[in-house]
């Protein structure tokens, strides 16, 4: 009779340990095909789990496929950067500020039900970079103007400029690039391959200039020189966190339990992240969880708090 009542009673503990995990709040967080969305999907997972939320990380989605999923409610967050809601989403191509693109993607977005959260530090929008070699070869580059001048004053020499091929054919890439900056690309001295092959060309001092993204881990470790978009052409890519409006009137708590996170991160941060998955191959869980571990962020009084389950409160007990 005394191990049957110890029986019952841990089956009651063990259901309610299944209650309480259930009345948690589950976030399904929506991750891109690349290094940086993976490694934020997997900062704000671990982040949020300490804070009570059941997490679910569907990640290796293409843009498009990743903003319908949220739009039509299979995804509650996404991780998104305001270039690409204002010019491919909005299509919005007026050149505006940092601030104005914020704002005004916050206000087209909430029209679909989404919720742009106080934003991120880091802008991860496009540049031209040097190779090291390049680099001291021409002191003088620092700039895309500058670029062009060299470009044009050596046509003869014929530099090769490699660029992705999505860049390369959209219609605000190289076509709006060559225009805004006269410059002289055209397919002999341009080289259209995968975003990763660019890096590999610069590393390798196969190209005089590359396209490379401002917050890519390969940046310092190949030493690459980014010229300053001096005539401003490149779209703003601040990076933020967009909720569905119908999960975070369920839970506005996470409206300020994400803000301090995402005020952590920053242009360099994020160069350092994605290196030491990039570069070092190490795994972006334990990039993630050493990330918070090494920078404690205080919770916010109004976060989710994490409770024992009844179960743990027994084994504390025994």
């Amino acid at each position: 009779m005394k191990k049957l009542c110890t029986l019952i009673l841990g089956a009651g503990l063990l259901l309610s340990g299944f209650a309480q995990a259930a009345e948690q709040p589950l976030l399904r967080i929506g991750a891109r095909v690349f290094t940086e969305q993976t490694i934020l999907a997997e900062l704000t997972a671990q982040y949020l789990r300490d804070k009570g939320y059941q997490v679910q990380i569907t990640g290796g989605l293409g843009s498009n496929l990743a903003r319908s999923a949220q739009e039509s409610g299979q995804l509650d967050m996404l991780w998104e950067y305001t270039g690409v809601s204002l010019v491919s989403y909005n299509h919005v191509n007026e050149k505006l500020d940092s601030e104005q693109t914020y704002q005004r993607v916050k206000e087209l977005d909430a029209k679909k039900g989404l919720v742009w959260l106080s934003p991120s530090k880091f802008n991860n929008t496009y540049a031209l970079a040097l190779p090291d070699k390049v680099a001291r070869q021409y002191p003088q580059i620092n700039t895309i103007s500058e670029l062009t001048t060299v470009l044009k004053d050596e046509a003869d020499k014929h530099h090769i400029v490699a660029l992705d091929t999505e860049f390369a054919n959209r219609f605000d890439g190289l076509v709006g690039m060559v225009k805004h900056y006269d410059m002289n690309l055209s397919r002999e001295n341009t080289r259209q391959m995968d975003a990763g092959l660019v890096y590999t060309a610069l590393r390798n001092g196969q190209v005089f200039a590359g396209l490379v993204y401002t917050t890519d881990g390969r940046l310092n470790a190949f030493k690459l020189k980014v010229l300053k978009d001096d005539k401003h052409y490149f779209p703003d890519y601040t990076a933020a966190p967009v909720i569905r409006k119908e999960y975070l009137d369920k839970h506005p708590q996470l409206a300020e339990q994400l803000k301090p996170l995402a005020a952590l991160l920053d242009d360099q941060t994020m160069i350092g992240l994605n290196a030491r998955i990039d570069v070092d191959h190490e795994s972006p869980a334990v990039v993630a969880a050493d990330f918070l571990r090494t920078h404690p962020i205080n919770p916010s009084a109004d976060s989710v708090p994490i409770k024992p389950t009844p179960v743990e409160q027994q084994e504390k007990k025994l």
